[in-house]
């Protein structure tokens, strides 16, 4: 595991220890949720480009490819 180093305000960290907040564990945890929130974004982003991108391909067409694919098999 590797370590980082923050630098939050004298009060904040007295407040920290006043009331026993496991900083590691809630750190880890708000880091943990804002990668997966940036991965869904980041996917979502790619999903409306691709239906951008597919909305202008006839039904016609994407039901070939898929047929082809699948005879490829």
């Amino acid at each position: 595991m590797t370590s980082i180093t923050v630098r939050i305000p004298d009060d904040l960290k007295k407040e920290i220890e006043a009331l026993g907040v496991q900083v590691s564990q809630v750190t880890r945890t708000a880091l943990e949720d804002e990668v997966r929130r940036l991965k869904r974004e980041k996917a979502k982003q790619a999903a409306e480009k691709l239906s951008r991108l597919l909305a202008d391909v006839p039904d016609e067409a994407i039901t070939r490819a898929v047929r082809e694919s699948r005879d490829e098999r």
